[in-house]
């Protein structure tokens, strides 16, 4: 799976992410209090995915391994890069 808990709390994202794996997402992003996500090994994400990150705004660690998630879609997700702060709370 491309999507797990770890055993400190952080949401890990890594590989290619399909659309399966925006359900096991949610849930994570939705039991944490202050949810966080580490994607520094993620390749490439499907727009599922990236929808629920641009909608619960989950503190975001590193950056994604994918050129395209890198340029286009980390500035749109993490406030570090658009200046906001998280638009949802879980």
């Amino acid at each position: 799976m491309t999507v797990r808990l770890g055993a400190d709390g952080i949401i890990h994202i890594a590989g290619v992410c399909g659309v399966e794996d925006a359900e096991p997402l949610l849930r994570y992003l939705l039991a944490a209090p202050e949810p966080r996500v580490d994607w520094h090994q993620c390749e490439g994400a499907h727009t599922a995915i990236v929808q629920l990150l641009l909608k619960v705004r989950p503190a975001i660690d590193g950056a994604p391994l994918g050129d395209f998630l890198n340029q286009h879609i980390a500035p749109l997700v993490s406030p570090r890069y658009a200046g906001e702060t998280a638009l949802f709370k879980a």
